[in-house]
């Protein structure tokens, strides 16, 4: 799992780097104009992961985060080039601490809310193919390279691996690729802001376990909502 964060991190500070030597080279180039220019192709996104709509008694407790790296094809639709559709491929790894505990006995899912003060750790983990689709607006020209954006629209995504894991009690609990996990994720999103900062929202729209979980006596309707920041090049 750190590994996979490194090596997002390492990819995202090497694509900068290429990204502002070929902005300074334009700059100092001769003062031709792209009228087919395109932005904001690829990203990288840090978010905060909250669950939401947990039933009676679940908790967060530390910080839960996510990474996300990606390639959107822009898809101007006037001529200014500053409206327009974005289409693409990605990949997410995320982490959810919290009191639940998730165990397995006799090939059956166990599911129980826990103190926290006698765990050092409880959380569970996916990582994701993504789909990201972009309603785009900003105010960007063929020869300025800052700008406002604004950017709606959808994500689909669907879980390729997923794990839990538990330590306290005196025992160690690691269960991989979780049977009750909606594999299929699809939410909202909202990406807003100037030059290389903006706000990154995503509204999750169907819940993250399926009807086998039951906590309390109830099926869940736990839902996932990640606020953060997001970084567009070229």
């Amino acid at each position: 799992m750190r590994q996979l964060h490194f090596i997002l991190i390492f990819l995202f500070s090497v694509q900068l780097t290429i990204s502002q030597k070929e902005v300074s080279e334009t700059n100092n180039s001769s003062s031709i104009v792209d009228n087919l220019y395109k932005e904001d192709q690829f990203y990288f996104a840090v978010s905060y992961n909250l669950l939401t709509n947990m039933p009676e008694n679940m908790s967060q407790k530390g910080f839960s985060t996510g990474f996300t790296l990606g390639y959107i094809k822009d898809i101007p639709l006037n001529s200014n080039r500053n409206f327009g559709l974005g289409i693409g491929l990605g990949i997410s790894t995320n982490s959810y601490n919290h009191n639940l505990k998730i165990s397995k006995s006799n090939g059956f899912y166990n599911y129980d809310l826990v103190d926290l003060e006698d765990f050092t750790k409880n959380k569970f983990s996916t990582q994701l193919v993504e789909l990201p689709i972009e309603l785009r607006w900003r105010t960007s020209t063929p020869e300025e390279y800052k700008f406002w954006r604004i950017y709606a629209g959808v994500k689909l995504g669907y879980i390729v691996a997923s794990k839990a894991k538990s330590k306290g009690g005196g025992e160690t609990i690691k269960i991989s690729n979780l049977a009750a996990i909606e594999k299929l994720r699809y939410g909202l999103t909202l990406s807003a802001g100037y030059s290389t900062w903006n706000v990154n929202l995503y509204y999750g729209l169907n819940p993250i376990f399926d009807d086998s979980v039951i906590i309390n006596g109830e099926k869940t309707d736990i839902r996932i909502v990640k606020i953060g920041l997001k970084f567009y090049i070229l």
